[in-house]
C-alpha cells in the first residue's frame, strides 16, 4: 500500500509541475497579447482623433468655400452678360 501511495504522489507532483509551467507560460502570453492590444487601441484612438480634426477642418471651411464658389459663379455670369 505504501508503494501505491508513493507512485500516486509522484504522478500527481509531476502533473502539478507540468500544470504550473503551462499556467505560467499562458500568463506570459496573455500579458503580451494585452500589451499589444493596448498599443493597437492607442494608435486607433490617434487615428480617430486625427480624422475628427480633419472633419472639423472641412466643416469649418465648407461654408466659406461654398460662399466663394457662389460668388465666383456670380462674377462669371455678370462678365458673360456684360461682354455679350
Amino acid at each position: 500500500m505504501n508503494t501505491t501511495f508513493d507512485v500516486l504522489v509522484i504522478v500527481l507532483s509531476c502533473l502539478l509541475g507540468i500544470f504550473l509551467i503551462l499556467a505560467i507560460a499562458a500568463t506570459v502570453l496573455v500579458i503580451k497579447v494585452v500589451k499589444s492590444i493596448k498599443r493597437v487601441v492607442s494608435k486607433g484612438e490617434q487615428v480617430v482623433e486625427s480624422a475628427e480634426a480633419a472633419a472639423e477642418l472641412f466643416r469649418k471651411t465648407a461654408a466659406p468655400a461654398g460662399t466663394l464658389r457662389t460668388l465666383f459663379h456670380m462674377v462669371q455670369t455678370l462678365t458673360k452678360h456684360t461682354k455679350g
